[in-house]
């Protein structure tokens, strides 16, 4: 429904009192409806251990591999970071590069590979590409940078 405020609001974006507000247009006309908790369905639970696991995997990485990762993040943000400025979006940080190319793995065999049960020692005995940074780029799981080739610490 359509929503108007008193005392020159012209949109409000946000909940209060179990309603959300929406601005639309530059903020010239609100929308607003009943907050209601969205239904939980499988895939949400699916995703939620996904996520809880390849934070655990990713807490338990070497120091060498994390560092590696880490310097991707500033060599992405340097090299990928997009040049105009409507398109501008904040440069994701190292456990968000992390889980998209743990992602893109899972992609290339989605039989073989199980995110939610993954270890380290998993990663190691496939060899997988995911091993070191440079393999992970080479393999088209992370964006290609400039300079990649010095990143290869390996993930045990």
């Amino acid at each position: 429904m359509k929503v108007f405020f008193k005392y020159g609001f012209s949109a409000y974006s946000g909940t209060v009192d179990q309603m959300v507000y929406q601005s639309w247009f530059d903020n010239k006309m609100c929308m607003g409806r009943r907050f209601s908790y969205p239904e939980l369905t499988v895939n949400n639970t699916r995703i939620g251990s996904i996520g809880k696991n390849l934070t655990t995997v990713f807490q338990h990485v070497t120091p060498a591999y994390m560092a590696d990762l880490k310097k991707y993040v500033q060599r992405n943000k340097r090299d990928n970071m997009p040049r105009n400025v409507e398109n501008f979006h904040p440069m994701p940080g190292p456990l968000p590069l992390f889980v998209q190319m743990m992602f893109n793995w899972y992609d290339t065999d989605p039989e073989h590979i199980n995110l939610e049960a993954v270890t380290i020692a998993d990663i190691v005995a496939l060899d997988a590409d995911v091993r070191t940074i440079c393999r992970a780029v080479e393999a088209g799981y992370l964006k290609k940078v400039k300079t990649y080739l010095d990143l290869t610490a390996n993930i045990q």
